[in-house]
């Protein structure tokens, strides 16, 4: 979201007419209970407006969100340790404006945990009146537990907002064969997961469509679904999108034609696993679903073409920051930050979800109007070598190209999955790669490499992965004098070496201190 001091005062008045200034600071529970629902006021905007939000003008969005901010900053100030962390930022009282917004500290994990687990003494309004939902964490890096608190009235909402926009806006595009239309998820083991209670929540509310939680699914499970005739789309974790043509195996050719839709969750699909999905599902088109805990739809990749992703108006204040929690401009990259836009009851402002985004340029209609983002690497993705920090995305990209042009090996299409173990002690990086082939792939490379070609690989590659703030601290010079040893170790598909999390994920980086 973009605020200037151009912006005309038109959107600004209707936006206070939407929250008059009687709603912008309540002062207590009761009265955040009474408060309208934000998504009230979508509504309405729409109705006065002639347009559904989701197509205003981008100023008139912005300034209703903003108007949103300042009354969520308001709700938060009830809370004890709302207030005291905030007033000891210097923030008591709405923000005038997105300056002074982003001077309100960055939330993380740690945070979150304070806020909504143990005593939940983030509240506003407390757990026992009831009306709640506690949802966890299945994939956290660190491994400790992480819950978050919503109100299962502000829950629905978004639920019904985000599965009309992924309708009208996403699906409604690859799905226009004859009824029935079918949308499975795989997501989660257990329902407390956030994934299998805040996008279920979602793809339930897609209108037009015929919803199956399914979670994990056997060959048989999914062979039986894709019976029902219809065109399909199915929404699950990377992993398990990449495990379809496996699991599909004895699918006829009828099945295999109806499926339009494979979303895979949050991060990237290498472009071996894109390559065999198309191969054996020939009408597929592969999108992207961003999710994590604290929101259930932070951006929608509407087009298989473009890897921009989307964000739902209304729903979140998505932010792409630098190191100082100001926003980037166009075309930079920067971390990437949520607010929920409809959290009365249970405020989290500015939570770092853990990733690493490019913006965009907005889509500006006709039509849709909103902002867009691309995914560019979880924020951990970092390779420490000595004082230098790499971006281990850039780095791989790099590795890649090099490979390629060096050997005609190209790790996109020949592994399955790739990752980097960087053992600080011993001073040694490793790029793991699972192929069918490992023995054959690694003497192709080992004889076009030669003796020294691994090191010059990485040496070569690595200063392409610097940051734009340290891009001049390290060149191939420096990195050979760092001591390092550098290793490119093919191992079969499914390798135990290459460590996974328990919900199957495969982190780019493991790092051993």
């Amino acid at each position: 979201m973009t605020m200037t001091s151009s912006d005309v005062t038109a959107p600004a008045e209707l936006a206070a007419r939407l929250i008059p200034e009687e709603e912008l600071r309540p002062r207590s529970a009761d009265d955040v209970i009474r408060l309208p629902s934000f998504a009230e006021k979508l509504e309405e905007c729409g109705r006065l407006t002639g347009t559904p939000y989701c197509e205003s003008p981008l100023d008139l969005q912005n300034a209703l969100v903003f108007r949103r901010l300042q009354q969520l900053v308001g709700v938060a100030l009830l809370n004890p340790l709302w207030r005291e962390r905030l007033h000891y930022f210097g923030i008591r009282s709405a923000p005038a404006d997105m300056s002074e917004w982003e001077r309100i500290p960055l939330s993380d994990k740690t945070v979150q945990r304070d806020m909504f687990m143990g005593a939940r003494a983030g509240m506003v309004v407390p757990l026992d009146r009831g009306g709640f939902e506690v949802v966890a964490s299945g994939g956290t890096g660190d491994g400790m537990p992480l819950e978050i608190v919503y109100s299962l009235r502000e829950l629905r909402d978004t639920y019904r907002i985000a599965g009309a926009f992924m309708g009208a806006y996403q699906l409604g595009r690859y799905l226009r064969g004859p009824a029935p239309r079918w949308l499975f998820t795989t997501l989660a083991d257990y329902q407390m997961w956030s994934s299998g209670t805040m996008v279920g929540g979602v793809l339930s509310h897609v209108p037009g469509v015929n919803y199956i939680g399914a979670g994990p699914v056997s060959a048989p499970v999914l062979e039986h679904m894709f019976s029902y005739p219809g065109h399909k789309a199915l929404m699950g974790i990377t992993a398990g999108i990449a495990l379809l043509p496996e699991l599909g195996a004895g699918l006829s050719p009828q099945a295999r034609a109806s499926f339009r839709v494979a979303m895979y969750g949050s991060g990237s699909l290498p472009q071996r696993k894109r390559d065999e999905l198309q191969a054996f599902f020939p009408n597929v088109s592969i999108l992207s679903y961003f999710a994590a805990t604290q929101a259930e739809c932070v951006g929608l990749q509407l087009d298989h073409t473009s890897p921009a992703l989307s964000a739902v108006p209304g729903l979140h204040l998505v932010e792409i920051v630098d190191e100082h929690g100001r926003a980037v401009a166009e075309g930079e990259e920067g971390e990437l930050v949520v607010t929920r836009l409809h959290a009365d009851e249970t405020p989290l402002l500015r939570l770092k979800l853990g990733d690493r985004m490019i913006r965009r340029p907005a889509l500006n209609g006709p039509g849709l109007r909103t902002e867009r983002f691309e995914f560019a690497g979880r924020t951990a993705d970092v390779l420490h070598i000595n004082d230098s920090q790499y971006s281990a995305t850039l780095a791989y990209a790099a590795l890649r190209g090099r490979l390629r042009s060096t050997t005609g090996v190209d790790l996109d299409l020949v592994a399955h999955e790739v990752q980097f173990h960087n053992h600080r002690e011993d001073r040694t990086l490793t790029l793991l790669a699972a192929v069918d082939d490992a023995e054959g792939t690694a003497a192709v490379v080992e004889h076009a490499l030669g003796p020294s070609g691994t090191r010059n690989l990485f040496i070569h590659a690595l200063p392409s992965s610097l940051s734009l703030f340290n891009d001049r601290e390290a060149n191939a010079a420096a990195i050979e004098q760092t001591g390092y040893g550098f290793r490119l170790v093919f191992v079969p598909r499914s390798s135990p070496q290459i460590e996974r999390t328990t919900v199957g994920k495969t982190p780019l980086v493991r790092d051993r201190g």
